[in-house]
């Protein structure tokens, strides 16, 4: 009759035959190492959190004159895009138009063109635009036009220079070169608009002006309207 063996206990700290050869014995008077796992490293933040703030407190403390174009339109598109970095778009739209002014004087339809910019966008640099030209109009009402001929060209360029279309445009002053009215009398093709002297004349009167300034823009030139190309009489 054979005998039952009886289990013997396994420890791991005897050699056995039963451990495989890839399978180590464990030296039971080698202290255990304790692993201690590495938290994952944080992303990096991105460069723009932040930035809005030190832009704005750089605009309170040293106000527009030490900021350039992009960075001035940068800020202005905080209004438009609520979160992000607003610097790429800004200095992609400067790239295309040229200056800060060329860009508010832009069409929408080509500002739209722009990566990026959107109707949203579009509208707010439109309506900067308009309200810049009010505040560049009302300036001019309260002095007089003919001393200030800097003005009065600031003001033509800011009202159409930047139109894809001819205009034929009348500044109607009274007796003391103040403004009357600002008037578009005709808008032409893209390098040729009519004139009219005989309505020019009649508005003329109807607003009993006493002198005017004739201008009109070259959409093939749009960013500048030569002296030449105003008269008064």
């Amino acid at each position: 009759m054979n005998e039952e063996k009886p289990n013997l206990p396994f420890f791991f700290n005897e050699t056995s035959s039963k451990l495989s050869s890839e399978q180590p014995a464990v030296d039971a008077g080698k202290p255990s190492l304790n692993v201690q796992l590495q938290p994952p490293e944080a992303e990096p933040v991105p460069h723009y959190l932040g930035h809005r703030e030190r832009m704005k407190e750089r605009f309170q403390n040293i106000g527009h004159v030490g900021f350039a174009d992009y960075e001035m339109l940068e800020m202005l598109l905080y209004k438009s895009i609520r979160q992000g970095d607003t610097k790429p778009l800004a200095k992609a739209l400067i790239a295309r138009f040229g200056s800060l002014a060329e860009v508010l004087g832009a069409p929408e339809h080509l500002i739209r063109e722009v990566k990026g910019c959107g109707p949203t966008i579009a509208f707010d640099l439109k309506f900067t635009s308009a309200i810049t030209h009010r505040m560049i109009r009302s300036e001019i009402r309260e002095k007089i036009v003919l001393s200030s001929w800097a003005k009065v060209m600031d003001y033509c360029v800011a009202a159409m220079a930047y139109e894809s279309r001819e205009q034929f445009r009348i500044l109607f002053l009274d007796k003391k070169n103040a403004l009357i009215a600002d008037e578009v009398q005709q808008i032409g093709t893209v390098d040729h608009t009519p004139v009219y002297p005989r309505e020019v004349i009649a508005r003329a009167l109807q607003l009993s002006a006493s002198a005017i300034i004739l201008a009109h823009n070259h959409p093939t030139t749009p960013f500048s309207i030569p002296l030449d190309h105003a008269q008064y009489r």
